[in-house]
């Protein structure tokens, strides 16, 4: 005991002090950005946010995305490991057992302390059979400092694959809809085709009576050409977003299940009121930073205790006997017990390194989770004041849809009394669809930015508090003063 005492007091004279706890932000800077966007709710995003749309054909390529697409199987194998290496630090403390068998054939030296003349042999037989044990008392905390730091640490992969998951979905959803703008736009330019090749016509013919210039049918081609551009530009995108969905599911383009055109969902999308509070856990990626900080000081709490003596006991149970025939009989029982100390004198230099950079990732943790609250907070602002942008430029373009509605409905009536001819109507017409795919191009934007809000806002995920108050528990229990 007192060797121990005095090693103990030995170690304390160079034992660094336990260092203050970062600190980290509460809450995400959001303070000006207008947290309503419509008339929308106000409620936080489901984890399976994407089923607010009512749209089976996506509920169906989000879900086979999340069953087997590549993009996440580096956030399981990350998970994976952490749950190993958490296997790994609880095996290394308590008690730890181990039996040995050994059968050995040993020769005398004839110049040796006892020589074989008078023994009577030169080569003779041992066998061992043994069991040991071994019991870290871990009185300074350090196996449970790295118990906690790699259960953080598997926290932390999780967070993370929730974090992939959701930009998987997000991705899913907004390529989704995107392609089905795509088709509305394709429909719109065929219908904007028709129209144009009905002008054609007539100035094909006013130009043939001599009534108007050539030049009116050239024009006539030129908007023609321009709608059929149009066409094929809204063909080709839509095979690329195709690509791109299988992409994300990975799969082939003709694996794709086949997807019918749907009318784009409506979008009334709202922040939060609690959003600068509540944003910093429902973020997963802002969740893993933190996961990561609380690792980051259980190593330190880890890098510590090696200052500290390690004190355990062993013992050994076995048989052992030069007589192999005779191994198991009771006169070939040994044993052993008693205590161990071990106390870094000399490698002190290399603790002290350990502790520093322990406490160098620590710092670099609680940054890491300060940017990514920022980034947040930034993410959240973008998302919210790009919605609001598109809403206000939808309801601009609402009222210029309406009033070229009502100039049709004038050419309408202007033609059936015989006061006009067809070429006013149709004009009418195609600027009609003209501002409708305006409006249809701003109705995808407000969508893509719902879906990017959504994301920014988390999509559903939750930081499990009671698991952050167990850890932070779990390292107050550390007795290192």
């Amino acid at each position: 005991m007192i060797v121990a005492a005095c090693a103990l007091a030995l170690a304390a004279c160079a034992i660094p002090p336990k260092p203050a706890r970062p600190v980290l932000r509460d809450e995400a800077p959001l303070a000006g950005v207008a947290v309503s966007v419509g008339a929308g709710t106000t409620e936080w995003p489901d984890p399976q946010w994407w089923k607010r749309y009512a749209d089976p054909q996506l509920d169906r390529l989000v879900e086979q995305a999340l069953a087997g697409a590549p993009s996440l199987d580096e956030a399981h194998k990350r998970l994976g490991s952490a749950l190993a290496a958490v296997e790994v630090a609880r095996a290394q403390g308590g008690l730890n057992s181990q039996a040995n068998a050994q059968v050995q054939r040993l020769r005398l030296s004839e110049n040796g302390l006892i020589p074989p003349q008078f023994l009577g042999f030169t080569w003779y037989n041992q066998g061992d059979l043994s069991l040991q044990f071994q019991y870290d008392f871990d009185f300074w905390g350090k196996t449970r400092a790295a118990v906690a730091a790699a259960v953080d640490e598997a926290r932390a992969a999780e967070a993370e694959r929730s974090a992939a998951s959701l930009v998987l979905t997000s991705a899913v959803a907004d390529t989704y809809f995107a392609w089905q703008a795509d088709q509305a736009h394709l429909a719109l330019a065929n219908e904007s085709i028709e129209l144009l090749q009905r002008l054609r016509m007539l100035a094909d013919k006013r130009v043939a009576r001599g009534i108007d210039a050539p030049d009116l049918v050239h024009q006539a081609d030129a908007q023609l050409a321009a709608a059929r551009e149009l066409q094929a530009t809204y063909t080709g995108s839509a095979k690329i977003r195709l690509a791109a969905l299988a992409g994300l599911l990975g799969v082939a383009p003709a694996d794709l299940p086949k997807l019918e055109a749907r009318a784009l969902p409506s979008v009334d999308a709202a922040l939060p009121g609690s959003v600068g509070l509540d944003l910093i856990a429902r973020r997963p990626d802002i969740a893993a930073s933190r996961w990561r900080v609380e690792a980051a000081l259980r190593r330190v709490d880890e890098a510590r205790a090696e200052f500290y003596p390690d004190i355990s006991l062993g013992a050994m149970v076995g048989l052992q006997s030069l007589d192999l025939d005779k191994l198991l009989n009771a006169g070939s029982r040994m044993a052993s017990i008693g205590p161990a100390l071990h106390l870094p004198i000399f490698g002190r230099g290399q603790l002290k390194a350990g502790y520093h950079v322990s406490q160098a990732a620590l710092d670099a943790a609680a940054a890491q989770y300060d940017a990514a609250v920022v980034d947040a907070a930034r993410d959240v602002a973008t998302q919210a004041l790009t919605l609001a942008q598109v809403d206000a430029r939808r309801n601009e373009r609402n009222g210029q849809l309406a009033a070229t509605r009502a100039l049709e409905r004038t050419a309408t009536a202007r033609v059936r009394q015989g006061l006009a001819d067809d070429r006013s109507l149709l004009t009418a017409q195609a600027q009609v669809l003209e501002q409708r795919d305006a409006l249809l191009a701003l109705d995808a934007q407000a969508l893509s930015a719902q879906i990017a809000l959504t994301k920014a806002l988390g999509g559903g995920y939750r930081l499990d508090d009671d698991a952050l108050a167990a850890s932070d528990a779990a390292g107050a229990d550390f007795p290192i003063k």
